[in-house]
């Protein structure tokens, strides 16, 4: 994790040889010679849109449940593809969005923790207030890689991936963000957050109309039925409902701008249901997601695919959708594109640790119908006291119930004061997950199998969670008391181009020319190789390592 210092910028000049051969460019450090007028052009690119979705298991009509209709989404699935075993890598926003940023498990990362950005519960955690995780060097965020081949990327508005992204990522990235903004026949990536679902809004849209009858609502095992129960999943449904609305929306922007039919729809969430007992778990239900994939035209359209994905492979997955190779860093594989996986995933993996002010550690392993759960502090409960979620007022009902001794043991399981070391799960016969397996002699085999696999996977890659947080963002910092700060960045200009390199490792590098009289641009252009300037022009950079503070802005002229 530590700055190199004594990393040298490479071939910061332009060498002389320049002039003898005028249809190329040599590139920086270890890049190779690029005849322009050789250039092969790359296969077309097609536009990619995310419409992702807080906090939402399968509960649509197309996955087949009927409590409420999802007529828009419904119709993403007859006109696409659906996917029936996708499971995001934690049961929680920022660590699940770091995996699905980076292409990694978060675990991998350092950013594993819930949250790093905003809160992290300082009086009890010790941390500083905030803290942008520190990637390895190699890792981007892989909107900057799509943007580095021509892409026009926006993220409108949720970003929460545990870390400050470089100003090279984002062509636009806010609420006012669009992809029509774009250049005429750029191809577009466009990442689209919708809120309706998330947690909060069960109490937040407590006066609005429901579009559930409560008494029509189906109540999992491990909740009591009450009215104070009934009444926040129907809100759950009904919120559902309003995010059907939003989809509707955003397909139907694309149909008035004909873009539909040459725009790949990827629609998903970011882990399981906003409700008690779903969301923050590492059990199915809070990590089996829908996931659908409308192609233009309707490319098999009605179809279903059963292969099991994690949402680490959603990054790769989209880059090679954008004829874009996986980086080595990436620990998903792509599994459509021009770079699909060879061998299909036989397992996914997840983990759960620092919620909010609450610690633990505990990690899963399935294949979809078995799952293994390892508790790493099996003397801690498995219910975490969080503040956050008793504004639900079904959270508070169900703890009611609890201090008055009227929950039965089903429900009273969430509660226990331990929990087992091991757990083991057969979701065909026990979907909710209520009888662990790992004394059954019955499934001894199946058990073996899945804590070989865990143990490997351990040792395959590297786990953070080990390490206290404190001592890791200690060790992120190079043992300073706050983040590093990404070297300035050096600009040498010669023979009409300008080379930038910077000696923080792993740092971004943005550009931005600039001539009088002429407005300055608004956003940082990614700098991979020279780039031309003539001589009423000057060039501005700025340079960032994920997790470092931005380098100062460098002119060179």
């Amino acid at each position: 994790m530590a700055q190199n210092n004594d990393h040298k910028i490479a071939s910061l000049l332009i060498p002389k040889e320049m002039n003898k051969i005028p249809l190329a460019i040599c590139l920086l450090g270890g890049f190779c010679w690029m005849s322009f007028s050789r250039e092969t052009p790359e296969p077309p690119q097609p536009n990619i849109i995310w419409l992702n979705i807080e906090d939402l298991s399968p509960h649509l009509g197309c996955y087949g449940d009927s409590t409420v209709p999802t007529p828009n989404i419904d119709r993403l699935a007859r006109e696409g593809v659906r996917y029936t075993q996708v499971f995001t890598t934690a049961g929680v926003c920022s660590p699940s969005r770091n995996a699905i940023a980076t292409g990694r498990i978060q675990t991998s990362n350092g950013g594993h923790n819930m949250r790093t950005m905003g809160n992290t519960y300082p009086e009890k955690t010790g941390l500083p207030k905030e803290y942008s995780v520190v990637m390895p060097p190699d890792v981007k965020h892989f909107a900057e890689l799509l943007r580095e081949k021509g892409y026009y990327t926006v993220n409108n508005a949720k970003t929460d991936y545990q870390f400050e992204e470089p100003p090279t990522v984002w062509d636009e990235s806010g609420a006012k963000a669009d992809y029509l903004k774009r250049k005429p026949n750029q191809p577009f990536f466009a990442m689209l957050n919708c809120y309706f679902t998330h947690e909060s809004q069960v109490w937040e849209n407590a006066k609005k109309p429901l579009r559930v009858n409560p008494s029509k609502v189906k109540i999992p095992p491990y909740y009591p039925d009450t009215d104070s129960v009934r009444l926040d999943v129907a809100r759950f449904y009904s919120n559902i409902s309003l995010m059907d609305d939003w989809v509707g929306k955003q397909i139907k922007r694309l149909e008035d701008n004909n873009l539909l039919n040459n725009t790949i729809v990827m629609f998903w969430t970011d882990h399981g249901d906003g409700l008690p007992f779903v969301k923050r778990e590492i059990y199915d239900r809070g990590l089996r997601v829908p996931f659908i994939i409308r192609y233009p035209h309707k490319k098999e359209a009605g179809t279903t695919d059963n292969q099991l994905i994690s949402a680490i492979d959603w990054a790769p997955t989209v880059l090679s959708l954008a004829n874009i190779p996986t980086p080595k860093y990436m620990q998903g594989k792509a599994f459509l594109g021009k770079f699909k996986r060879k061998i299909p995933n036989k397992y996914i993996f997840a983990a759960r640790d620092r919620l909010d002010s609450e610690y633990d550690r505990v990690r899963a392993v399935s294949d979809g119908r078995y799952e293994y759960i390892y508790n790493f502090f099996p003397e801690k409960p498995l219910y975490m006291d969080i503040a956050f979620r008793k504004k639900q007022a079904s959270m508070r009902e169900i703890l009611r119930l609890r201090d008055e001794g009227k929950l039965n043991p089903i429900q009273m399981k969430w509660f226990a004061k331990t929990k087992p070391q091991e757990e083991f799960y057969d979701l065909q016969t026990d979907p909710f997950q209520l009888n662990n397996l790992t004394l059954n002699g019955l499934y001894a085999d199946k058990l073996a199998e899945f804590r070989k696999v865990f143990k490997q996977w351990q040792k395959d890659v590297k786990d953070y969670g080990i390490i206290p947080e404190k001592e890791m963002v200690k060790q992120m910092w190079n043992g300073a008391d706050a983040a590093p700060t990404t070297l300035n960045p050096e600009i040498v200009i010669s023979n009409g181009f300008a080379s930038i390199g910077c000696k923080t490792e792993g740092a971004s590098i943005g550009y931005q020319k600039i001539e009088e009289n002429i407005p300055e641009p608004t956003k940082w252009e990614v700098y991979k190789k020279p780039v031309a300037i003539n001589k009423n022009e000057k060039i501005k950079s700025v340079a960032m390592r994920i997790g470092y503070k931005k380098s100062d802005i460098v002119v060179g002229e």
